[in-house]
Parts: C-alpha cells; sequence; structure tokens
C-alpha cells in the first residue's frame, strides 16, 4: 500500500554550491537540510501524487510533484516504509531538473533538485523491491495541498518521528471514496474517529490494533459513550494495508462507507478529528491513555493542516491548582513541620505555637485547592476517563480528605499512645506527596505536547529541587558538625534553616511560574 509521506522542502542558500546542484547526501538520514536555513515548516509548496494505491514486488509507482499556487525550488524525495528510516525501493527520472542520489549505500534511492530554478513539477518513477517483507510505505504528505493531516505534535513527519501519530485523509473529485492513513506508536492499538463533539460517544472509528495473534488488524467501531466501542462489519472497505515496526503501528485503506455520528445512519460535511491510542489484550482494545482531537469541525474534502484541540480553561484551572497545593503551599507546610519547629520556639498566637499556625494555614490551602481542583475536573469531563491520572487523583484526594480529619481528633502531645498518630500522619503525608508528584506528572503529559517534553523536564527539575532541600535539611546537623572548625557562631542553626527555607521558596516559585505558564499556554 503507498501511504502519506516522507518529504522536506527547503529554501535554498545561494552561496551554498553544493546545495544549489541538490547534492544533499548529507541529509538522507533525518531529511533535514544541511545549510544554514532549515526545514519548511509550513505545509508543502507542492502536491505529491501516485498513479496506484497499491503495490507488489518489482512493481513501478509513477509519482508526480505538482506545484500549488507558487514554484517550489530544492526537494528531496524518498520512500520509506511508514515508521521506518531508511530508504525502500529505486527511482528513475525523465527531467533534467531532478537527479538521483545514493542513500545508505542504495544506489537511486532518493530524488534530489539539480539547480535553484523555480519549478512547477517533477515526475519520478519508483520501482519497489524485488524481495523483502514489503508494508506500507510514504512518498509524501501533501499534506494541506491534497489531504487533509492532523499529527501530534503538530506538523510532525510519522516517517522521521517515532513519536509521531498521524491522521491523514484525501479525497478525489466525484468520487466517494476517502483514504485514509494513521500511524504512531502504541503497543496495542490507535485509532481515529470521526465525531460531532469533542466528546467520546456518537462517533465514527476506525481501529488498527493487534488481534490476539499479535497480527495488526483494521476495525469499524461505533462508539456510544465512554465505555469500549461496539465492533461493526467492515463495509466497503479496500486497499487495506497495516503495519507494526518498532511498536510503530500503521494502517491505511480506501472507505467507501459513508461517516455517520449516528447509528441508524445520517452525515454531515463537517466532522472532529480523534486520534487515540491505548493497550489491548488477545485482540480486544483496553481504555486509550492518549486522545487528540482537532480544535474545530474539518471538511474532509478540503485538503488543510488541522490543529488539535487546546486544553478547556477549566483542565488548565484543575492542574494549575494541583501544582500549586502538591509542590508549593503542601511542600512549604509538611517542611515547616519537619524541620522548622524550633525557629520559632516560645512564640505563641491564639495559644499554639507559630509553626504549628503556619502548619495548619497552609496545609488547609492544600486540602482546599485539592478538593476544588478535583470537582473541577469531574465537573468538566463529567464523567470517568482512562488512564492512571483519574485514579491517582483520586487516591490523593481521599487520602488528603481524612487527613486533617484524623487530626482533629488525635490525642494529647504527653499521652502514651500519641506515637501512633505521629507515625501515622507522617506516614499518610509522605503517601500523598509520592501520589500527587506521580498524578501531576501524568497530568503534564496531557498538556505537554511538544517533542521534548519540557513540562515534564522541568517538573523532573522541581521534584529534584524539593529532594535537595530534604537532604539539605536532614543532614544540617552533621555539617554543622563537620566544619565545627569554622565560626558558624553568627549564624546558628535555627537561622542556617531558615535560611534553607528562604532558598527553597525562591526556587519553587520559579519552577512553579514556569509549570504555569507552560500550562496556560499549551
Amino acid at each position: 500500500m503507498v501511504d502519506g509521506a516522507c518529504w522536506r522542502t527547503w529554501p535554498l542558500a545561494n552561496q551554498d554550491s553544493v546545495k544549489d546542484s541538490g547534492k544533499v547526501t548529507g541529509a538522507c538520514d533525518n531529511m533535514t537540510p544541511q545549510h544554514k536555513k532549515g526545514a519548511q515548516q509550513s505545509p508543502a509548496p507542492f502536491s505529491v501524487t501516485t498513479d496506484r494505491f497499491s503495490f507488489k514486488e518489482g512493481d513501478e509507482i509513477i509519482v508526480r510533484l505538482l506545484a500549488a499556487s507558487t514554484p517550489f525550488i530544492g526537494f528531496m524525495l524518498q520512500a520509506r516504509e511508514v515508521g521506518g528510516s531508511s530508504p525502500l525501493g529505486s527511482f528513475t527520472v525523465t527531467s533534467g531538473e531532478a537527479q538521483l542520489l545514493t542513500c545508505n549505500g542504495l544506489s537511486n534511492s532518493a530524488v534530489s533538485h539539480t539547480s535553484d530554478s523555480p519549478k512547477s513539477s517533477i515526475l519520478g518513477i519508483w520501482r519497489a523491491p524485488i524481495s523483502g517483507n514489503l508494508t506500507s510505505i510514504q512518498f509524501s504528505t501533501g499534506c494541506g495541498s491534497t489531504k487533509v493531516c492532523f499529527s501530534q505534535p503538530l506538523n510532525c513527519d510519522p516517517g522521521v518521528s517515532p513519536d509521531c501519530y498521524f491522521l491523514s485523509a484525501m479525497t478525489s473529485p466525484g468520487d466517494t471514496a476517502v483514504q485514509l492513513e494513521m500511524t504512531g506508536p502504541s503497543d496495542g492499538y490507535i485509532a481515529i474517529g470521526f465525531s460531532d463533539d469533542q466528546r467520546m460517544g456518537n462517533d465514527d472509528i476506525y481501529i488498527c490494533g493487534r488481534d490476539s495473534g499479535g497480527l495488526i488488524q483494521l476495525q469499524h467501531a461505533f462508539s456510544t459513550g465512554r465505555k469500549r466501542p461496539d465492533i461493526l462489519p467492515l463495509g466497503n472497505v479496500s486497499d487495506v494495508t497495516s503495519s507494526v515496526n518498532n511498536s510503530i503501528i500503521s494502517c491505511s485503506f480506501t472507505t467507501r462507507n459513508p461517516i455517520s455520528t449516528q447509528r441508524s445512519g445520517g452525515s454531515s460535511s463537517l466532522y472532529y478529528l480523534m486520534i487515540v491510542h491505548g493497550p489491548s489484550s488477545s485482540g480486544t482494545i483496553g481504555v486509550h491513555t492518549g486522545t487528540f482531537i482537532s480544535d474545530t469541525k474539518v471538511d474532509i474534502s478540503s485538503p488543510q493542516v488541522v490543529t488539535s484541540e487546546k486544553e478547556p480553561p477549566i483542565i488548565k484551572a484543575h492542574g494549575s491548582l494541583m501544582l500549586i497545593a502538591w509542590m508549593t503551599t503542601g511542600s512549604l507546610g509538611m517542611i515547616i513541620a519537619r524541620y522548622l519547629k524550633g525557629v520559632a520556639k516560645g512564640k505563641h498566637y491564639f495559644g499554639k505555637d507559630v509553626w504549628f499556625l503556619a502548619h495548619v494555614s497552609l496545609m488547609t490551602l492544600t486540602v482546599a485547592a485539592t478538593i476544588i481542583a478535583f470537582i473541577l475536573a469531574f465537573s468538566e469531563v463529567g464523567g470517568w476517563s482512562g488512564g492512571a491520572h483519574p485514579v491517582l487523583g483520586c487516591i490523593v484526594m481521599i487520602l488528603a480528605f481524612f487527613q486533617p480529619i484524623a487530626a482533629m481528633f488525635r490525642c494529647g502531645p504527653h499521652h502514651h499512645w500519641r506515637f501512633l498518630f505521629n507515625w501515622s500522619h507522617a506516614l499518610n503525608a509522605v503517601a500523598i506527596k509520592g501520589l500527587a508528584v506521580a498524578a501531576i506528572f501524568t497530568g503534564l503529559s496531557y498538556f505537554s505536547t511538544s517533542e521534548d517534553s519540557w513540562l515534564l523536564k522541568v517538573m523532573g527539575g522541581f521534584v529534584g529541587w524539593e529532594a535537595t532541600l530534604y537532604i539539605l535539611d536532614s543532614f544540617l546537623p552533621t555539617i554543622l558538625s563537620a566544619t565545627a572548625v569554622l565560626d558558624f557562631s553568627f549564624l546558628p542553626q535555627t537561622r542556617m534553616e531558615l535560611l534553607l527555607l528562604v532558598l527553597f521558596f525562591l526556587g519553587n516559585i520559579a519552577f512553579l511560574v514556569a509549570l504555569l505558564v507552560g500550562i496556560g499556554s499549551s
């Protein structure tokens, strides 16, 4: 099966005669320009078409590059297995504006320009290998010019990036057939859906996943809510090709089934596009662990590059509150109770120690923020969502709710059973903290849509910063004792602890602001 694509186009650096002549074998692996200007990230200035959509060993396929409204200059063309990183087959060309290149030791495996002159069309003939395990191959996405493309991260190339989730749809004038392609990393399945809204339910779905024997199969389904969709007959579907390569699952096919978001029939021309992925067991799909939804309804007969849905403001508020609660107010409350009881020793307000009032105030804010964030999430989602995040969140909510209640009924400080409360209170706090951090990591994965996952990296630094403070405070007496030869009389231990708290707070705020900005701009 011939699928979507591995292409890169770029403006030429005129001072670089090697690049002007198209001898760009240095770009064979990642298909990224080697001159000073970067790869073009906007839709291709040309469309890529083929004269057939399936092939067998030794077959020849005519590949055309046709300019859109503006001529193009430089290009590089390869055929690759979906999810693969090496070229397949060989090309011949019929124009002096194109030349053949040797990539990865394979002769004539790529085509490039010969000069920086404007071009309106290029024709090449690709010949399939005569042996080997042939699956789906890619020439070019043609995204925005000949087909609708929806990917996560935005504009990722499934032929280059192993973390790219990709959906394309292409129609032909006067034909009801829709050529669909889906690809992405998963240990179980990936699926694409067409919906009237941005929620699960009443969606037309195609599933590409492992069957009970581990082979990749295509299924047609219809979802009726937040449960496993009902499998339907495959219907009027042809040219089905499926593959899995390094855990990257791909399916491409042509369907003449009407897209319907109502089981009884009826159709529209505009749909929200969905990509989901998750595990499977013995051929049965499980709850999806990742979901990407287009931000607007899309006409699949109108070529365009589709962007993904932004997280709703309520979900952003949920994430921000949980982050503030368990990485700032909760952390400060726990540190004060653990290490800073002696800083304000002997100072009382309302008959209570200052450290205790600070601890209770901060933890009250933490629990209140957790409850509000919990309510916001469930009110927005309207039900139970899949994955580890809601499970971790519910456990945190339950433990956090009962923590202050148990503290209200604690025995006196000199009671002979007081140590039971102290230990249970501390252990429960540690458990809540650990689960909350895990929940935040899984939650940030929904917001972190960039390929470098910088939000998760910042969160890792945040946790490391807090762990460093705990270690320093825990071993502060040992550190001071080991440096007794130095005169620290001007800075007693209580002052050192207070200084560490101020330093921790400043660093905490820096990490917190960075993550809040990331959530807000996701």
